[in-house]
């Protein structure tokens, strides 16, 4: 069990690998092997999946690179998402754990989530023997605001058992995590906090412009195009703190995640996301662009909330 095990300061996702949609184009397993083997020998070992993306498809591929691997080499964050829970299941969150270790090719989760708060309470009880089981490393909640954190937090401990994570879209152009004060509740208990689309599926990653659109028949880029036009000056100024650094665009958002204290996920399908993720890790921003970066959000006020999601109050 690696339940102890420190971890990296940035997570890699693998949403995009299940084929859903959402990133248009389908990925094949020999496209995104180069991309887990350059992941796992910059010591970015930490992946982050579910049994919704794709419907297994995410921790199958996932799950044919890790069993080519020593288990104690990597760490695994998968997800019980409550609108796949089997209806006929005598308890629905082991049910959905077993078929993604199965698929995932590991008997423990170093870390599980409840994906979102649909029938919070409910799932949350049924996680508690699977806890106890020892499969579980820490117990995670995502997409949970503060209220139902508070309510998850007085179940588990009267089982003698905490939340170690938490994890919700958290970006320059969504922080009402940090302004409800999930944050803060956080780092009081000693929860760590995941953030994940802090480049906004890309549109903080300075790849995309009114003249380079995201793919029209993905779900990105029905969400995100048509804010393009008001994204150039937040983008602009990313690009000059950039430069003074001598890094991608892509790495600003990641680094003020970081400095934020939260261990931002980033999606990868290609080994130069890896690397910049690397890079990002040790990008040191000075307080002075942590504030212009977060004045030029403030001054694009777009929703960014998805349909899955709510506005943390």
């Amino acid at each position: 069990m690696t339940q102890n095990k420190q971890l990296p300061k940035i997570a890699l996702g693998a949403w995009a690998w299940g084929n859903d949609g959402t990133f248009g184009g389908k990925l094949t397993a020999e496209e995104l092997r180069p991309v887990f083997d350059a992941a796992m020998k910059a010591g970015l070992n930490l992946w982050d999946t579910a049994y919704v993306y794709g419907m297994g498809a995410s921790e199958k591929t996932l799950g044919s690179f890790l069993r080519t691997v020593p288990r104690d080499s990597y760490l695994i964050s998968d997800k019980f998402t409550p609108q796949c829970a089997d209806p006929s299941a005598e308890n629905a969150v082991t049910a959905m754990y077993e078929t993604s270790a199965k698929l995932l090719g590991t008997d423990y989760m170093d870390i599980y989530w409840i994906h979102n708060p649909v029938g919070a309470p409910e799932w949350t009880r049924k996680l508690i023997p699977l806890a106890k089981s020892g499969k579980i490393g820490r117990i995670g909640l995502s997409n949970h605001n503060l209220a139902e954190l508070k309510e998850a937090a007085e179940i588990l401990e009267k089982e003698g058992l905490k939340i170690s994570a938490v994890q919700n879209h958290y970006s320059l152009l969504n922080r009402s995590s940090e302004t409800s004060g999930i944050l803060d509740y956080c780092k009081d208990n000693d929860i760590t906090f995941f953030s994940y689309m802090v480049l906004e599926q890309g549109a903080l990653s300075g790849k995309y412009d009114t003249k380079h659109p995201f793919p029209e028949d993905s779900d990105r880029g029905a969400v995100y195009n048509p804010m393009l036009p008001q994204l150039e000056k937040l983008n602009s100024g990313l690009k000059e703190i950039a430069d003074k650094h001598g890094v991608a665009i892509a790495q600003l958002p990641v680094a003020w995640a970081i400095a934020k204290g939260t261990l931002p996920i980033i999606g990868v399908t290609k080994v130069y996301q890896v690397e910049d993720a690397v890079k990002a890790a040790a990008l040191k921003l000075t307080d002075e662009e942590i504030e212009t970066m977060e004045r030029l959000a403030s001054e694009t006020p777009l929703n960014v909330i998805r349909g899955w999601e709510k506005e943390m109050k």
